[in-house]
């Protein structure tokens, strides 16, 4: 289980280190074109029931941090999905994997 630290929030957001790695993608991606957003996601399982939100912010400090020493790697179809909520009005909405389909 990854995590982000944000700002001077001492607790951090848990992410699945899989999810993170994409997510990281798309918020680093947002961030080099200097646009605010939102970030929403659901509690993950051991945390408090619910659903959080939090505004990002290029001058805000943002740390990704993974479990495994490895990168996963990425799908593309994914980052895509991800890349579509967050430019919506709502922000990035952190669903789930969107899987390769063979046609």
């Amino acid at each position: 289980m990854g995590s982000i630290q944000y700002g001077g929030s001492e607790d951090p957001i848990h992410i699945e280190d899989r999810a993170l790695a994409h997510l990281k993608i798309v918020i680093a991606t947002k961030l080099r074109r200097q646009e605010s957003f939102t970030l929403s996601w659901k509690h993950p399982e051991g945390d408090a029931v619910g659903r959080s939100t939090i505004w990002v912010h290029p001058s805000i400090p943002l740390r990704f941090t993974f479990d495994d020493p490895e990168a996963t790697p990425l799908n593309a179809r994914w980052i895509e999905e991800l890349m579509h909520t967050a430019n919506s009005t709502g922000g990035i909405s952190l669903v789930d994997e969107v899987l390769e389909t063979q046609d």
